[in-house]
């Protein structure tokens, strides 16, 4: 599966060696895109975030296909919620995290709504960092498994596109890695947060990755 390979990006289409790129899906969760998850809870309109999974279902088939390496995060807390900071705990002085929830403990490992969607489910070995903060690499072995498999870019799908997207792909940026971030498979509850988030990526000639779509990345792993 080596060789260079090019994918349509912005600012500039960017070259990338298949056993050196791994597909990354971040807290596609049932707390985030299911209705009674911790993003519902929180005022949010789920819906704005479906949009992303059938292309990066698209995008996950390909790269199977491929033999990438796909990495899934969830966000969530341990039982007793040790590993969950006050500043997180709560939102506008309601307590969230930990509650019972039509899914269970919202944001709680091991909760039906922790879970990923049944639509993106991990394949056995497919390696799952749980997480419990914003960017995929604080508090995980993100970092070692990647070294470890000679990775050096990232396709980045998930959610939300301002939060812990952009928080991993900024951690991944300042540790070397180049990060094309596929814009119809990531998304945000607001749609103007959307629109700004993608263009922070890209701005100032890839100044924290590229972007592209699901088509292209299909093309490029074909």
């Amino acid at each position: 599966m080596t060789g260079l390979r090019t994918i349509e990006a912005r600012p500039f289409p960017l070259a990338f060696d298949r056993a050196g790129t791994a597909l990354m899906i971040i807290d596609m969760q049932r707390d985030f895109l299911e209705p009674g998850g911790f993003g519902e809870l929180l005022g949010n309109d789920v819906s704005q975030l479906r949009s992303a999974i059938a292309p990066t279902k698209r995008v996950l088939a390909a790269s199977r296909t491929a033999g990438l390496l796909v990495i899934h995060t969830r966000e969530g807390h341990r039982l007793d919620l040790t590993d969950c900071p006050p500043a997180k705990l709560t939102r506008g002085g309601v307590t969230f995290i930990g509650t019972q929830g039509p899914m269970g403990r919202i944001l709680v490992r091991g909760e039906r709504g922790h879970d990923i969607i049944d639509e993106l489910a991990p394949r056995p070995g497919e390696p799952v960092i749980d997480k419990p903060g914003k960017g995929a690499f604080y508090a995980t072995d993100l970092e070692l498994l990647l070294r470890s498999r000679a990775v050096k870019t990232l396709l980045v799908c998930g959610v939300t596109t301002e939060v812990c997207v952009h928080t991993t792909v900024r951690e991944a940026n300042d540790r070397g890695f180049e990060c094309v971030v596929l814009e119809d498979c990531v998304g945000s509850y607001f749609p103007e947060f959307q629109r700004v988030g993608i263009a922070m990526f890209e701005a100032q000639g890839a100044i924290f990755g590229w972007v592209s779509d699901s088509a292209s990345a299909v093309r490029a792993l074909s």
